[in-house]
């Protein structure tokens, strides 16, 4: 755990995805949202390519691996990304940032529902407890927006943000399939990107217009970080952190990703701390350590005993 081969990567990946959250804002600010999403994958698509054949990973997909990433890209490259984007339009980047640390609970129910994972009852009970420290960090989002004013946007936000979820999740546990496990993730990752841009594209014309061109090097700057840290480095990253230390493991940096998001939205959106918050960003991040760490015990409990596959070792 303390090889830089490990601390890097982690600490890396931890920190580019926090920020990412707060660069978002720059995207939405005066552009429309949905061709910032199909502006950072058009960049962010050819990078995972070349990537891809960097690695020596084959494109070539079968029609049902090809079926597989269309599906992915949907939910993963559209529906989440846009929800996400919307959503910050009415809540605090570093809140959404929160809201998708609970990503871990509706992948736990759907690999359940759908691929018969067992959920130990410390991991219930973890994810419990982190939701009610972000129900206290929403309760505050929305005692500072009044309904009579901007109550009803901030509730809007946090329906965005959900949505965002299930569509990042559905993506998790679909490509968690027989299917998906015998395609190279990056291979997935940038057929699921092209078809999710495509569709960016199309939703983005039919619903804001023709696509308009800005002529600030900020926004390009930061579409160019989203598309190229935040999408190509970090991916190629967080896969061999999975490889090194474990999926279990490697979740942990989304505590880091969640300080460095709230952090950022203290420093230049001006959140505010009350007790109210300080508590919910305790319980939340308390309850995060509780769940990932059941399900990190339960998988060595369960590999010790040799009922466990060895891909399954790794959740």
């Amino acid at each position: 755990m303390l090889s830089w081969r490990v601390v890097v990567p982690f600490v890396l990946t931890g920190c580019i995805w926090g920020s990412t959250w707060f660069v978002i804002t720059g995207q939405i600010d005066g552009m429309p949202a949905a061709w910032s999403v199909a502006y950072r994958f058009a960049l962010a698509t050819p990078a995972l390519f070349c990537v891809a054949l960097a690695m020596r990973r084959r494109l070539r997909l079968t029609q049902r691996e090809h079926v597989l990433a269309l599906g992915v890209g949907l939910a993963q490259f559209s529906g989440n990304f846009l929800f996400v984007y919307h959503s910050e339009l009415y809540i605090t980047s570093g809140i959404v940032a929160v809201m998708f640390a609970l990503l871990m609970v509706p992948n736990a129910i759907f690999a359940r529902i759908f691929l018969g994972e067992r959920v130990p009852g410390g991991f219930i009970a973890g994810s419990a407890v982190a939701i009610a420290g972000v129900s206290l960090l929403l309760m505050h989002e929305w005692n500072a927006a009044p309904v009579a004013e901007t109550g009803g946007d901030v509730a809007l936000g946090i329906a965005l943000a959900v949505g965002g979820i299930l569509a990042a999740s559905i993506a998790n546990v679909v490509q968690a399939n027989r299917t998906g496990r015998g395609v190279p993730m990056v291979s997935l990752l940038a057929w699921a990107m092209l078809y999710g841009t495509i569709f960016d594209f199309a939703f983005a014309a039919a619903t804001a217009g023709p696509p308009p061109l800005p002529s600030g090097t900020v926004y390009w700057a930061g579409i160019a970080f989203l598309a190229l840290l935040g999408s190509v480095v970090t991916f190629p990253l967080h896969y061999n952190l999975v490889r090194e230390i474990g999926a279990g493991r490697t979740a942990y940096n989304g505590i880091v990703t969640v300080s460095v998001a709230m952090l950022l939205s203290t420093l230049f959106e001006e959140y505010r701390w009350t007790w109210l918050t300080a508590s919910g960003m305790a319980l939340a991040l308390l309850g995060m350590v509780l769940a990932l760490r059941s399900r990190r015990v339960k998988s060595v409990q369960v590999q010790q005993s040799g009922r466990m596959r060895p891909e399954a070792a790794e959740e």
